[in-house]
């Protein structure tokens, strides 16, 4: 794979030109605005093979990626400084097993089930990051359609850890005891995060949504 043919960038491209080719072609193949997850997967790869140098450019200007072709969520004992680990879980699993979103033992039924690593998993979110930026960072299509808080397609529930939340958002107070956050505004203040993401169909989100193809 040629990152930079993927991002539709030269390869003497500058560090803005390939974020601003990273940001228009991420949107686009969103599987939320129409894309695909192999599209989207695959941007996610080329963009990070070229921000962490894993790309060896040959004499003829051609391009290869040397980092491994499918992202994977982090393990170790503790989030590197700058960090936080972010435990997630997709809100669509629960019913498939009767699992409730009060349940005190919800990860730990979670991480000992045979999900997907879409479905659960734990992940790296830099503090200067969003929770939404981070899972698309390492390969996952979360819902969004605003990425701006004007609605609540990205919403998710906090179990535990702290988030910082721009004010500028549609969530009511109420939501936002409750634990309700809109990952495209989140990012995290604790070193540790539980996050169920994909809850905006939970009753009171529903009206707060926009169509994805909107934007």
């Amino acid at each position: 794979m040629d990152p930079f043919d993927v991002l539709g960038v030269e390869t003497d491209a500058n560090e803005s030109d390939v974020s601003r080719a990273y940001r228009e072609r991420v949107k686009e193949a969103h599987p939320d605005q129409g894309g695909s997850r192999e599209a989207f997967m695959r941007i996610q790869q080329a963009y990070a093979a070229i921000r962490n140098g894993n790309v060896e450019v040959a004499e003829d200007g051609s391009a290869e990626s040397t980092a491994a072709t499918e992202p994977t969520a982090t393990h170790d004992q503790g989030p590197p400084p700058g960090t936080a680990r972010m435990e997630y879980l997709d809100f669509e699993v629960l019913s498939d097993h009767g699992w409730e979103m009060d349940d005190d033992d919800l990860f730990e039924a979670a991480s000992n089930a045979d999900l997907e690593p879409g479905e659960y998993g734990r992940l790296l979110v830099d503090r200067e990051e969003t929770l939404l930026e981070a899972a698309e960072r390492c390969g996952f299509a979360w819902p969004y359609a605003c990425r701006g808080g004007a609605c609540a397609n990205c919403a998710v529930l906090l179990r535990e850890g702290e988030v910082e939340m721009a004010d500028s958002h549609v969530l009511p107070e109420g939501m936002v005891e409750e634990g309700i956050r809109l990952s495209c505004l989140c990012r995290p203040r604790s070193d540790e995060l539980q996050v169920v993401y994909n809850v905006k169909h939970l009753p009171g989100l529903d009206e707060l949504r926009l169509p994805s193809q909107r934007f």
